[in-house]
């Protein structure tokens, strides 16, 4: 009997549709995995959407189980918590986080799925995907006990990064952003919070991840001398104008880009950057960045939504409870 489960697909600019997928009966060494929630990873995801995946990007750009190619149709994303409903025994009924599209059914190999820590939630492990891209960007800026820190960018990316600076030894962390209402978030995060016209100076270290030409131009202007901004935004096909005269090399600053496509340390594998994230989600103020939450049958009117700006959220969920009563 063809086993069939039902997947998002994006399909034209700004538009998204949910069509059937046929499933294959998992082999030797693959799982069958029933999705619990899903990420909706707003910034790429909104990009994708739009279709402004530069031509010469877009193999980097895959998502790890993408099918179709840019700009669509596309089946696109890398935030899915499940449960393993057929594989090897040491999986079978473990929840699971993988890098996986907005389905809810899907046959991967075992190694491509981590196994939940009992003290991480499943609602809250939609988060790994994007604490896995905040531990990277950490261990490339590489903070020193008692720096002046910034985060320019008060989005999911921006938050995550925000929340594992907040646990660095002697920091002083400032989320910056334009909107008024993160202020409550670096509030639960215990960390401060400005505008972009009122955030301190002197810094030794600014993350930026606003994905805005003004955001990197301010982050430079943070900069004590020495001080070096961590470029974590990704601007599609834009280009982007910055200030390297005024400051920039009187005071010798350093952009330097980061990407989880690559692992910051050569000691470490992908497996153990992952880990690693799943470690730090079993602490509950992290759930303060899942801002929102919609059924996967809604996703098509949800998706668009999200890429204008008129939901605004951090992380926002997809919950498939009720998509596995049909």
């Amino acid at each position: 009997m063809t086993r069939t489960a039902r997947a998002l697909w994006f399909t034209s600019s700004g538009n998204c549709e949910i069509r059937p997928v046929d499933l294959p009966t998992p082999g030797a060494g693959e799982i069958l995995v029933r999705t619990l929630f899903s990420g909706v990873s707003r910034g790429t995801e909104s990009l994708v959407l739009a279709g402004l995946v530069p031509e010469n990007q877009r193999a980097v750009m895959r998502a790890p189980f993408q099918e179709g190619d840019f700009p669509w149709p596309v089946k696109y994303g890398y935030l899915n918590v499940g449960v393993v409903e057929d594989g090897p025994a040491n999986l079978l009924g473990r929840t699971v986080f993988c890098l996986y599209p907005h389905q809810t059914r899907y046959v991967v190999p075992a190694d491509a799925v981590t196994p939940l820590p009992d003290s991480v939630p499943a609602a809250r492990a939609v988060l790994a995907g994007t604490v896995e891209t905040a531990v990277n960007a950490v261990w490339d800026a590489a903070p020193l006990i008692g720096d002046r820190i910034a985060v320019v960018g008060g989005g999911m990316v921006g938050c995550a990064v925000a929340a594992v600076l907040a646990r660095f030894p002697g920091a002083g962390v400032q989320l910056v952003d334009t909107d008024p209402a993160r202020a409550s978030v670096a509030a639960a995060l215990g960390i401060g919070f400005a505008s972009p016209s009122e955030a301190d100076g002197g810094l030794d270290l600014v993350v930026h991840a606003s994905a805005t030409e003004s955001g990197l131009a301010r982050s430079l202007e943070l900069l004590a001398p020495e001080g070096r901004v961590i470029e974590l935004s990704w601007y599609g096909d834009q280009r982007i104008s910055l200030p390297l005269g005024e400051f920039f090399h009187s005071r010798r600053l350093t952009v330097r880009a980061s990407q989880v496509g690559t692992v910051a340390r050569a000691d470490r594998t992908y497996a153990e950057r992952m880990a690693l994230a799943l470690d730090l989600l079993a602490d509950p103020v992290f759930d303060t960045l899942i801002t929102g939450e919609s059924d996967f049958d809604d996703l098509p009117e949800v998706l668009p939504r999200l890429a204008s700006g008129e939901l605004s959220a951090l992380c926002h969920r997809i919950d498939y409870g009720r998509a596995h009563d049909r």
